[in-house]
């Protein structure tokens, strides 16, 4: 009994001698190192881009404000708008994004003028992207509308005077973040801007000594579209006229007055694959019921001034077929391209006089 009480006093001796750090906690600290990606603004471009018409001259369809849709070529007059709906998305928050502008210049992607500013659209937290505007972070495809992350934007692009804007220029959309950080809208777009628009005639319209009540036939006429090279000017062609009069005091008479009427002229154009043989003889509005007669040759509208005095649509082409759609394929010019045009004089029987004061006028309108 006393060598067991004798063992349990030596085991609270030895407990009792135990160093005390064993009964203290002790913590080692260690600060971890965060670097936030410093994310660039991405810019994606949705459905809705469009082209708008201006207010100074509409065409054959499109009026101010309404869509372009004749326009197939890359250029645009002042005051013709250019409009793209924009999705911009900064996982750094939307509110880092400093401003959304439209860019115009001489090199393709960022740092270019700015020369609009975007105007911020509402879109509900949570909607569906459209699928048109492929938003995708690598091979993430972004489905929902973040209001924290995203924005809508729409971006028009007014054409200003060729003072400021002439010529061959790139044109997209940018975003900058308060970091000077940028994003492009990946569809560059390059555009001619007010191209200067232009006819050219190579030859003369002269008939010497014609006999009264006799034909005669000019020269052939080329009649081009001299708008600037590269610009993509489509022209759609027109041709009018007025009578013709003595300038000098002859006691001119043709064939009851001193006034030789522009019914006495026709003309014959080829261009391509077509020609007025083929003319629909279509007239809507004009004064003048258009025909073509046994040659070919067709006779002219009334007017000194575009659409003046009735409406060109539909009347005063230069020559109508094919009809596709509202226009005339065989009667548009692209840039360089001329028409042949060959000019028919009926002269009344009596005439008297030389008849030099009046036009044949030829018009050429951008679609």
């Amino acid at each position: 009994m006393k060598q067991i009480l004798v063992s349990l006093v030596v085991l609270v001796l030895v407990a009792s001698v135990m160093p005390s750090a064993l009964a203290v906690s002790q913590g080692v600290p260690i600060t971890p190192n965060i670097n936030t990606e410093d994310f660039p603004p991405q810019v994606w471009m949705c459905d809705g881009r469009v082209v708008f018409d201006d207010a100074v001259e509409y065409g054959r369809i499109s009026r101010d404000g309404q869509e372009l849709v004749e326009r197939i070529n890359n250029y645009a007059f002042e005051g013709e708008q250019i409009q793209w709906d924009i999705l911009v998305m900064d996982k750094n928050g939307i509110e880092k994004v400093a401003d959304v502008y439209g860019t115009v210049g001489d090199s393709q992607g960022e740092g270019n003028p700015i020369e609009v500013n975007c105007q911020r659209q509402y879109v509900r937290d949570g909607s569906d992207l459209p699928r048109s505007c492929n938003a995708r972070i690598l091979e993430e495809r972004l489905h929902e509308f973040d209001a924290d992350t995203m924005d809508a934007y729409t971006c028009t692009l007014t054409v200003e005077t060729p003072e400021s804007m002439y010529g061959e220029f790139w044109i997209t959309v940018e975003a900058i973040d308060n970091d000077g950080l940028t994003g492009t809208m990946d569809e560059n777009e390059f555009w001619f801007l007010n191209p200067i628009v232009a006819l050219s005639i190579d030859g003369e319209m002269t008939f010497d000594d014609v006999r009264p009540g006799t034909d005669a036939y000019s020269e052939t006429l080329l009649v081009g579209n001299d708008a600037d090279a590269g610009s993509g000017v489509l022209l759609d062609m027109f041709i009018t006229g007025t009578d013709f009069y003595d300038s000098s005091s002859s006691g001119a008479m043709c064939p009851i007055t001193n006034q030789l009427s522009l019914g006495a002229f026709r003309y014959f154009v080829t261009n391509g694959a077509y020609s007025t043989a083929d003319d629909l003889e279509i007239n809507t509005a004009g004064s003048v019921t258009r025909d073509s007669d046994a040659e070919g040759y067709v006779n002219i509208e009334y007017g000194h001034g575009f659409n003046d005095p009735s409406p060109f649509y539909d009347n005063a082409e230069i020559l109508q077929f094919p009809h596709v759609g509202p226009y005339y394929p065989g009667n548009i010019l692209a840039p360089g391209a001329e028409m042949a045009i060959t000019f028919k004089l009926s002269l009344p029987e009596p005439c008297n006089g030389d008849f030099d004061t009046g036009a044949i006028f030829f018009w050429g309108e951008a679609i």
